[in-house]
């Protein structure tokens, strides 16, 4: 995967109760490397078949010269272990307290997406201790105000033994269907899908044993109604939302801003963008981070 990221970016491991979890971090020219006390800005993918890391790659780099930034293959996704289990929230929670205790003396700013933006912001309020703010785009538990918004084939289909392997291979691990998902469902604009895209998700989702986390996502093994947990919330937080984003649309979005608006700080609707507006409209979202980060961090850069 390291192939899809910038020049001058390396890959450094982390042992995790579950295994090694791979993140994206600069190693070399053209970019200077931060101090390990710099701030932290470490940036979490979604979930689905092929997510990875790469998600940020077109974001991330403008944030090399002001932070230490850390992306992750979070376990059971892209170059990190993929372990054979039953995958439940609990594995992200733990598996990511892990990483950021290994990783980051000071608390951290996250920048997270979809599923993984829920989890991050539960994260929050398990563990208030490691995160300083959150960022958020279209973050959804997928049970939203006990609304199921992700799961698109029957539950008995996907629960069938070999059936649920069968899905997995025809669904993400081809050219046409990697291209196809994304075309549909992640992006506002088809044509902004490009070969790199494909091929990035591609090599991601034919990982070995990549099915598994893959699996329970499309189950829904992940999934929880996140407005049980935002009044919870005491972290800075600001919520961006594609305004054509399937699953969760943004009025749901905007709902779940409304529960906790002393910890939510600002919802934002990104135009023209879908569930990864981060990989379609890199140049707003990196526009809108520096914004939020001066907010949140108190530094401007």
């Amino acid at each position: 995967m390291l192939q899809f990221h910038p020049p001058g970016i390396g890959q450094q491991v982390v042992e995790t109760s579950l295994g090694t979890m791979v993140y994206y971090t600069p190693v070399g020219q053209p970019w200077t490397i931060a101090a390990p006390d710099a701030p932290a800005l470490l940036f979490l993918h979604s979930f689905g078949g092929g997510a990875s890391g790469y998600e940020w790659s077109k974001v991330y780099p403008a944030f090399l010269d002001s932070h230490r930034v850390l992306v992750p293959d979070l376990i059971g996704w892209g170059q990190s272990d993929h372990p054979v289990r039953d995958y439940q929230v609990t594995d992200f929670l733990t598996t990511l307290t892990e990483f950021i205790q290994e990783t980051c003396p000071h608390p951290v700013t996250i920048v997270a997406s979809s599923l993984t933006g829920a989890i991050a912001l539960r994260l929050a309020i398990q563990q208030p201790a490691l995160v300083r703010a959150l960022i958020l785009i279209s973050p959804s538990g997928f049970t939203d105000f006990g609304q199921d918004a992700g799961r698109r084939l029957p539950l008995q289909v996907i629960n069938t033994p070999l059936l649920d392997q069968l899905i997995y291979t025809l669904g993400a691990t081809t050219d046409v269907s990697v291209r196809n998902f994304l075309e549909r469902f992640l992006f506002a604009q088809p044509d902004r899908v490009s070969p790199e895209m494909v091929e990035a998700y591609l090599e991601s989702a034919q990982q070995p044993n990549a099915q598994y986390a893959a699996l329970a996502f499309l189950r829904g093994d992940l999934y929880f109604d996140l407005a049980r947990y935002l009044p919870q919330l005491q972290v800075p937080t600001v919520m961006l939302w594609g305004d054509q984003a399937q699953f969760v649309n943004a009025d749901v979005g905007q709902r779940l801003a409304s529960l906790n608006p002393a910890a939510v700080k600002a919802f934002i609707d990104i135009p023209d963008a879908g569930v990864l507006a981060h990989l379609e409209q890199p140049a707003i979202v990196i526009g809108l981070l520096r914004r939020f980060l001066l907010e949140v961090e108190g530094k401007e850069f």
